[in-house]
């Protein structure tokens, strides 16, 4: 008997996400997402190293990671050019600085590296222009010590993560 509860829980639950993902003109993901019905493509294009401290590999890693983020968590479909949703931007900052200095000396104990992109999005289907814009997204990893090329290479994934997904939740959560 209890069996057959838990059963008829999950079959309720089940049909109510089935008809709250269904209803009001405006699709939601598990993930959380709210994507228009009638947004079916995404373009991001290249976004540019303007930093002041270039690393080779940022904007391709940047570029690639926003893309796979929208891929992976939308029903979008990725097009080269003029996509119904358009984010294009530019690194602006990259950047390790000292986070913390350790007692009775000048030196770092604790570092952070940062980075910060410009993000202009534009919604070619939302003709009053209310979901587009244009901001700046700011994120850091804190590490200890000195940084080698395999440690930043890790911590740059890290904040991409992180970037990714609050310009993914700017974009299709509104926060």
């Amino acid at each position: 008997m209890r069996n057959y509860q838990s059963i008829l829980t999950v079959i309720s639950i089940s049909l109510l996400l089935i008809w709250t993902t269904q209803s009001c003109g405006v699709k939601y993901s598990l993930s959380g997402g709210s994507i228009p019905e009638n947004m079916n493509t995404y373009t991001v294009e290249f976004f540019e190293n303007i930093a002041p401290m270039v690393i080779t590999s940022l904007s391709q890693d940047f570029t690639e990671g926003l893309k796979e983020r929208i891929r992976t968590q939308s029903r979008l479909n990725q097009v080269d050019q003029n996509g119904d949703a358009i984010f294009e931007g530019v690194i602006t900052n990259y950047a390790i600085t000292s986070a913390g200095v350790e007692a009775n000396s000048n030196l770092a104990a604790l570092n952070r590296l940062s980075i910060t992109v410009k993000v202009k999005y534009t919604n070619r289907k939302d003709e009053s222009g209310e979901s587009d814009f244009e901001e700046s997204f700011t994120q850091f990893r804190e590490f200890r010590g000195v940084v080698n090329t395999n440690s930043e290479l890790e911590l740059t994934r890290e904040i991409i993560l992180m970037l990714t997904e609050d310009i993914y939740n700017r974009t299709f959560n509104n926060w």
